[in-house]
């Protein structure tokens, strides 16, 4: 969508197009009702700073649409795609890696009770398996701000593929 239209269309469908980015409620409302945006700058500026800081509850329930590192997502909701997408470093058929990556899940998961969350976009899995490993020895409190600093990673990274880059006029 380009920038013109997300700042003119209706606040249900940009509702729309920001859920699939982060579903978090009082993110996308905000960013829905500060339109219009000038240029991808402040509107990627105005969403960093909405995103700051999260709520515990907030982080959980965007938590529970992310699927776990090395599972692909078969639904064929806008997130999902974007899921796939972003790990596509990730390769289903490296056995090594892929057992590896569900063992660090299962540690992770059972150590902090959530999934393990990690801007994949750009990594390889070496490196996602690496940071899982190294992640798994903070405190609660450390990944805490950990997840919620992916989550605005995630998120603004998903904003900007979803919206073009096609300056506003003034």
């Amino acid at each position: 969508m380009q920038l013109a239209v997300f700042n003119s269309v209706d606040r249900a469908d940009v509702i729309g197009v920001l859920r699939p980015c982060l579903d978090i409620q009082r993110w996308v409302e905000q960013i829905a009702d500060a339109r219009p945006f000038n240029g991808m700058d402040s509107l990627l500026g105005f969403a960093r700073e909405t995103a700051e800081p999260f709520t515990p509850a907030e982080v959980a329930a965007a938590l529970a649409h992310h699927p776990r590192i090395g599972e692909r997502p078969q639904a064929q909701t806008t997130e999902a795609a974007m899921s796939r997408s972003e790990q596509a470093g990730v390769d289903p058929g490296d056995d090594g890696v892929a057992a590896a990556l569900a063992e660090g899940n299962r540690s992770y998961e059972e150590k902090f009770g959530r999934v393990f969350l990690i801007r994949a976009a750009g990594r390889s899995a070496t490196e996602i398996l690496a940071s899982l490993q190294e992640r798994l020895a903070h405190t609660p409190e450390e990944e805490d701000n950990i997840v919620a600093g992916q989550l605005r990673e995630i998120a603004l990274l998903r904003l900007a593929n979803v919206i073009s880059e096609e300056e506003v006029s003034a």
